[in-house]
């Protein structure tokens, strides 16, 4: 009944807001955009302003512990929404300061905590401090959007869904919805998904909202292969706020798919020296590679190792994103081990779809099926995991299983990936489409 109950949530008390923190990774193009915003930017200036405002409030009132948690959690966006971790420092002095003036009942820098946690992919510790602060205010919704979050990533749908209903329950707005539309989305309900943040759409004042509720919409398109639509979608949530740069990644993908390769190149070339997260960077080394292109495939994967070192001196850990920098290098040994310390933390599809693709890379596909399936064994339609489950099929020998997985990844998304679209293309040629 949970499920049921989340579809029929009315949108009359929503209140739409720019949404702060990670509420699900996104995958597109047979890559993680691990730091790819999940959620509406707020505009650089108002955070800026924002951040100014606290710090003078508390050179005046230092010992103000609800400032320090309001602080800390601008410092987290301040990283999402620059691709530079080094704010996340910041973000944790701030909070642990509001945590010394007020070591009880604070459920917000906890809250914060928790975010921090969810940003830096320590998701176990993001659950946890979501728990210790529902613990002091049961009805906090934003304490069930980092419980959502940590769940989510950490294998844990039942439960994930658990906490984005509270959210519902108590918030029913942006932050809420948002949440509601992945979930439903990891479970295949990709319609179910779009409808929800459609409602959520035509509720949406504030640029910055529409833009996300777009790219949302262009994305869940996207992935059925609805190129038109997904356009549609970009354009519209680019002319609300030009400013939300997911909105240029969802563009380069399109151009990509429908042969625009110049353009591509120069759509992900503006996207990454604006924000050069890992994810975007990997993403345009394989249209760089794809294209013919190595040498500058390998500056790209160059800068994305930067990138993650940079995540890591800062108090992340990101094993998945390593993993899919190997395999991009064609480094399948290095990738088995990182998605393997990975895969050790927590159990979501990404993470098992990426073990799966590394050890097919290393020729150990009897074990790379288990993860395969594992993959999709949640519901969710991602053009990438049926690629890689009927490659490995097709390794094995399984002719009938891999043609029919291969034949369903490219009915889904023709154009999932512009380096191995074309690969899942020939290998269903070869073993005979019916």
């Amino acid at each position: 009944m949970l499920r049921h109950r989340i579809l029929v949530v009315g949108v009359a008390a929503i209140l739409l807001t720019g949404v702060a923190g990670v509420f699900g990774l996104r995958h597109g193009g047979g890559q993680v955009v691990d730091d790819g915003p999940a959620a509406a930017a707020a505009p650089a200036d108002r955070l800026g302003a924002a951040i100014t405002v606290a710090q003078q409030r508390l050179h005046t009132v230092p010992g103000d512990y609800v400032t320090w948690a309001e602080l800390g959690s601008a410092y987290i966006e301040k990283a999402r929404v620059s691709a530079d971790p080094s704010y996340y420092p910041k973000a944790e002095g701030a909070l642990r300061r509001s945590l010394q003036l007020r070591p009880h009942d604070n459920a917000t820098a906890l809250i914060g905590l928790g975010a921090l946690a969810n940003a830096r992919h320590d998701f176990a510790h993001a659950r946890d401090l979501a728990e210790q602060a529902l613990d002091i205010d049961s009805y906090s919704a934003d304490a069930y959007g980092v419980l959502a979050d940590a769940h989510t990533q950490l294998g844990h749908p039942a439960a994930a869904t658990e906490a984005v209903q509270h959210m519902l329950d108590l918030r029913p707005g942006l932050p809420a919805y948002a949440r509601a539309s992945y979930d439903l989305e990891q479970h295949g309900r990709l319609d179910e998904a779009a409808a929800l943040m459609r409602r959520a759409l035509d509720a949406a004042i504030d640029p910055a909202d529409i833009a996300f509720c777009r790219y949302q919409l262009g994305e869940l398109a996207w992935q059925q292969g609805r190129f038109d639509e997904a356009s549609t979608e970009y354009r519209a949530g680019l002319d609300a706020d030009a400013s939300y740069l997911p909105l240029l990644d969802g563009q380069a993908r399109l151009a990509a798919a429908e042969g625009r390769t110049s353009e591509a190149v120069t759509d992900y070339a503006n996207l990454t020296a604006r924000y050069p997260s890992p994810g975007y960077l990997i993403e345009y080394a394989d249209l760089l590679t794809a294209s013919g292109q190595p040498d500058q495939a390998r500056a790209q994967l160059g800068l994305a190792s930067a990138g993650l070192a940079l995540f890591t001196a800062n108090g992340g850990t990101d094993d998945l994103g390593a993993a899919q920098l190997a395999l991009s290098e064609n480094k399948p040994a290095q990738a088995v081990a990182a998605a393997k310390r990975e895969w050790s933390r927590r159990h979501f599809a990404d993470v098992a779809d990426t073990l799966a693709w590394a050890l097919h890379q290393a020729g150990s596909d009897r074990e790379a099926l288990t993860y395969a399936k594992r993959a999709t064994s949640s519901g969710a339609r991602s053009a990438s995991y049926l690629f890689h489950l009927g490659s490995i099929e097709d390794s094995l020998g399984r002719t009938g299983d891999a043609r029919r997985d291969l034949a369903a990844a490219l009915a889904l998304n023709p154009q999932f990936s512009p380096r191995y679209a074309p690969v899942a293309a020939a290998a269903l040629a070869r073993l005979g489409a019916r």
